[in-house]
Order: structure tokens, then sequence, then C-alpha cells
């Protein structure tokens, strides 16, 4: 989706007509049915003004083609402005970051600077070349257009508020000011002059259309880039916050590995947010650029199990020096229970994913150790917490905020907390990951519209939704369905699924759950004969994910209901509730009210491209359908 396109010339009538952020405006106002603050029209304003001055030489042809805010498929961010035409023989676009800044300070991290935003406040943001350069790798990797029609793809940042200072253009930074050339307050001519080397010819927007319309290639999954990550390939470039964060978190492991002071660092994120990413990309060049001993940590052995299955099957002596043979590589993804008698500071770095799900106790009876977080911190130098406290599914689950910062307190350790915002699940939507939360009356967000952004659909039968289902993981095995735990699982100790768990009758429609012989049902050739439930694919994600939404949650009364007495007796995620309310009925409703939400938002969440539901509460299914047309008017 672009916000504004046009030819050069009509983009210099627009901007002299004083009316340019109103005609940006109106497409936020039809188009996406919302509205936008005064700042944001004078960012649109004042982009116009800048960009006029430079676009108005006439030796750039009248034809070439102008967009602004290029949003780039399957993630949040948008490209500033964007000049298509020809140079030669190929397609070219010049991508240009934009900024109004006019002082910064140097950052100790690669590719990060220092800006005041607010409140006279400095915050470490990428810098604007590594962002321009990073988000044209991003579309590169994306766009199959870029090929087919031979577009060369040219990246800048311009500063037109800013004087050189030694700063913004120091050394420090030349590696991405090479890939991505630096215009200052001073350097109008001199971004005239690279326009004009890439584009000699006007292509009547055609490339806006290319790069719009093109097919989207398969997105890269973490899962299957692994063993290309610890060969040195960089698989997944960091983008705007996950750069930050990412950088923050090598720094801390690295000083606590030179001083021995313990460090914890907190990364809260929602579904999408690039936690795994970031903690994986850490993992390996802790393991094998920093030669640090690191480890990644989960609760739930799904995303473990299933990284360690794809490296196993093509890993090489050689690749990470401190391990010998494969099982020596398995060393390096733990289970959060394997610290209970962990020596202090026998690691330099643990990283933990999901760490909501963390638990006191450990051990299949939860009578072992003592606070999983606490021998987590004692066992390594730093720690690196991955959170969102909105996908705790279980009464044990424990991991906080509060509970975190509480034990590097105990251990006098210097803590920092900090966000992933950007999103590159679900398409990039965050509309949609706000709409979830509205309709699921977790919080009360802006209804955003979403239809550009992601298929979400609700389907009225469940053998219409498996046939959707399968036929989408036909295309490379990324596509399951997943259902919240209304079913007892009866096939635990069988290794075939013909004997059925899910039954709905009227529906002649039967299933059985993930069964019990593996633990890489995310990936396993034949798992899209079985249902996932949270614990097979919490912490991993899928192109397409079907939902099937059982009894525990129903519509009555104007109001999302849950009920914990609808889920399946096999269930040990509410473990304790009914001790509960024996003694609290408001007390133990509210608390399996948010695990039962929390489950359905995790499990509608795991889907990259989309999401496809089916509620067994009519009232349910009816209540999604409306909030749909609400969202799409």
């Amino acid at each position: 989706m672009i916000i504004y396109k046009n030819t050069k010339q009509g983009f210099l009538n627009d901007v002299f007509s004083n009316n340019f952020d109103v005609i940006i405006y109106k497409f936020f106002q039809n188009k996406l049915n919302r509205s936008v603050g005064i700042s944001e029209r004078r960012s649109w304003k004042d982009t116009g003004e800048y960009m006029y001055k430079i676009l108005v030489d006439s030796s750039i042809p009248n034809n070439v083609g102008v967009a602004i805010e290029y949003l780039i498929p399957g993630t949040s961010k948008r490209v500033d402005f964007m000049i298509t035409g020809k140079n030669e023989n190929n397609n070219s676009i010049v991508l240009i970051e934009l900024k109004q800044w006019s002082s910064s300070e140097l950052s100790d991290s690669d590719g990060v600077i220092k800006v005041k935003f607010q409140k006279d406040r400095l915050v470490e943001t990428p810098h604007p070349c590594y962002q321009v350069w990073s988000y044209t790798t991003l579309l590169e990797n994306l766009n199959s257009n870029i090929d087919s029609q031979s577009i060369k793809l040219e990246p800048c940042a311009y500063l037109h508020n800013y004087d050189s200072d030694n700063i913004i253009d120091n050394v420090f930074y030349n590696n991405y000011i090479q890939k991505a050339p630096l215009f200052l307050k001073s350097d109008a001519l001199k971004l005239q002059n690279f326009i004009k080397q890439y584009i000699k010819q006007g292509d009547d927007c055609k490339s806006i259309l290319y790069i719009e319309n093109g097919k989207i290639k398969p997105s890269k999954n973490l899962q299957d880039s692994l063993y290309n990550m610890i060969n040195g390939n960089k698989e997944f470039v960091m983008i705007d916050d996950q750069k930050i964060v990412y950088e923050k978190a090598l720094k801390m492991a690295t000083d606590s590995s030179i001083d021995n002071k313990k460090r914890v660092l907190i990364v809260n994120g929602g579904p999408g947010s690039g936690k795994s990413v970031v903690a994986i990309n850490l993992l390996v060049d802790l393991i094998v650029n920093k030669k640090l001993l690191a480890s990644y940590v989960t609760k739930n052995s799904a995303p473990k199990e299933v990284f360690f299955s794809k490296l196993k099957n093509n890993i090489k002596e050689s690749l990470i020096s401190k391990a010998s043979n494969i099982d020596d590589v398995k060393y390096f993804f733990k289970g959060s229970g394997d610290f209970i008698s962990a020596e202090s500071n026998i690691f330099d770095a643990l990283i933990v994913d999901e760490a909501h799900r963390l638990t006191e106790k450990s051990g299949l009876f939860k009578n072992k150790g003592e606070n999983q977080v606490k021998e987590i911190i004692k066992a390594s130098k730093f720690s690196v917490f991955f959170i969102d406290e909105n996908q705790q599914v279980t009464l044990q689950d424990i991991g906080s905020n509060s509970v975190i910062r509480n034990y590097a307190k105990q251990f006098d350790a210097i803590t920092e907390e900090v966000e992933l915002k950007s999103q590159f699940r679900c398409n990039g939507s965050d509309s949609y990951l706000l709409w979830l939360d509205d309709v699921l009356e977790i919080r009360e967000t802006a209804n955003f519209n979403y239809k550009y952004d992601y298929d979400f659909q609700v389907i009225d039968d469940p053998n219409l939704l498996k046939d959707i289902i399968f036929k989408k993981n036909l295309e490379n095995n990324k596509s399951r369905l997943v259902a919240g735990y209304c079913w007892d699982w009866i096939s635990n100790t069988r290794n075939n699924s013909d004997c059925y768990d899910i039954v709905i009758p009227e529906y002649n429609f039967s299933m059985s759950w993930n069964l019990a012989n593996t633990k890489t049902w995310a990936i396993d050739k034949n798992s899209i004969n079985e249902i996932g439930c949270i614990h097979a694919c919490q912490g991993l994600e899928f192109d397409y994910v079907g939902v099937i939404i059982g009894l525990d949650m129903r519509y009555e009364n104007g109001r999302i209901i849950t009920d914990f007495t609808k889920r399946a007796s096999t269930d040990r995620s509410l473990s304790g509730i009914k001790k509960i309310y024996k003694s609290d009925q408001n007390k133990a409703n509210k608390i399996a009210d948010k695990i039962i939400k929390n489950t359905y938002r995790t499990l509608m969440t795991r889907g990259m491209r989309g999401c496809y539901i089916f509620c067994l509460d009519k009232n349910l299914q009816e209540y999604f359908k409306k909030r749909i047309n609400d969202a799409n008017i």
C-alpha cells in the first residue's frame, strides 16, 4: 500500500497548490477510515516542500514516478519517499529516508545513533543510513517483481535541517553511509545529482505499480534459517527497534563477560514483534563471533525442539567452535528447569524466550527448585528475558516484569527494560493485533481498519476450515490447524492419528490432537493431519493458521464470556483453579478469563499471512462476523 503516488509533475502541482497535506489526509479518511494528528500532517507538508526543491530540477524528467510512505509487505515499516524511472537498461527506484533532525550524539553500538525526540531525552535509534539500507534489503527479499522487472534499488538518507558536525556523518557510520549515501542541509545539489545518476528517464509510475502489485516471496522462517545463520549468513536484517534491542543485549553480554557484573535485560514485545528473531540472532553472535558460553532457553519445549531438529540435520562440527558433536550442540538449547543446581555465573549469557511462561517450581510434578527466574539470573552473568505478559496461558505462568526486576535486584544486577514495537507477523498488521485485543475484550483499543493488511476470515464449517488449511499447507508445509483445549487428549498414548480426540458430531468432524511421540509437530511432514494445542505452537509461526474455538469462550448478553468448566479434563493449564474457585469465585473467574483469552489470542496470532476461525458457539461466530464488518466499513 502506498499513501500517495503521482508523476513528478503531478507531485509538483500538488505541492504548489498548498494543498499537499490535505490530499494525503483525504486518502487516510477515505481509504483507511482513520484520521491523523497535526504533527503528521505537518510532516507531510514539510516533506512535500523540501522534496519539491529537489525535484523541480528540469533535468529530472516530468514523468518519473513519486511515491510517499510505501508500506513494506509483511511489516509495519514505511519507506518515506520513492522516485521511480529508468536507468539505461534497468528500472530504477531511489528510496529516500527523510529526517527533520538538526542534532544527534554518537553511540558505541553498530548502526545506532542518539537523538532527542521529546522532552530533551536522548533516545537510541538506527542511523538513517542504516534504516533505509535495512528497508531496502527487506524489500529486495520480499518483492518478486524487483528481480522479474529488473528493478535496481538505490537507498539514501536526506536530513534537510542538519549541518555537518562529524557526528551524523562520523566515520563510525561509514559502513552504512557507503551503502546508503547521506545528504545534509547543504547537499541539495548532491542529492539531485544522485537521483539523476540513477534515473535518466521517466516511467510514468510503472515501477510504482510493479512494487505495489509484486508477488510477495515466501517469508523466511526462523527455524529454517538457523543453520545458515550459524554458518555466518545474515538471514534476518535487524529493523528499527530490533536493531536497538539487539545491540543493547550484545553490549550488556559483552560487558558482563569482561567485568563479571550481573546484568539483566527485559524485552517486552507482542506477537510477531521479532522477539525470537532477535533471540536466535543474539545466540548465534554470542557463540560464533564473541566465543561466549550462551544458551537459548524456553519453558515450552516446542520451539527448542524444532530449532534443534532443523539444526541437527545440517550441522557440521566446525560451525560452533565449542561443539564437538551434535549432542554438544543441543547444549545451546535448554529448558527453563535446567538451572536448579547450576553454579553461579556458569554461563556468560542466557537468552530466555517466551519468558512469560516461566514457573516457580520445575519438574513433572512441579516440586523441584525454588523459582525459575531466580535460578536463571543466578546461573548467568547476563540474562535477557523476552516477554509478553498477554501470552501467559497457564495458572503456573509467573514470568512478569515485576518478578524479573525483583530477582535482578536481589542479585544486585544492572537492569534495563526495553520494548519491541514493530510487527512482522500477521502481515505486519498492528491494526489486526489492536483489533483482536479489542474484540477479545483483553483491552480497549481503537478499532482500526485492517482489511488491507491481513487475511482474517470466519468459517462456518470446521470441515471447510480443514480443507482451506490443508490446501494452504500444500505450498510449503507451513500451515496448521490449532484449537482451544476443550477436548480430552485420549490419543495421548497413541502413535497414529486414527484415534480421534476432537469430535464435533453435528458437522461430522473428527481429528486427533498432536501426537505424543514427537516434539516437532510444527514441522513434521504429516502433522497437518493433527490439531495442535497451545503448547505445540506457542513460540512458533506458520504462514496460515486455522483456529477452532471451543465452548470455553462464548458470546452472551453482549459480552465475551469464558468458562473454565468447558476445558478438557486432561488440560493442566488451569490445574488448581477449582481449589481457588471454592474459596473465591470472582478471583478464580478473573484468572481463568485471562488465561483463556490469552490462549486464543496466542493461537490467533501464529499466522504470518492469515488466520481463519470456527467457533462452536454460534453467537460468538456471529459476533466475530459483525466485528469484521464494522472494521471494514
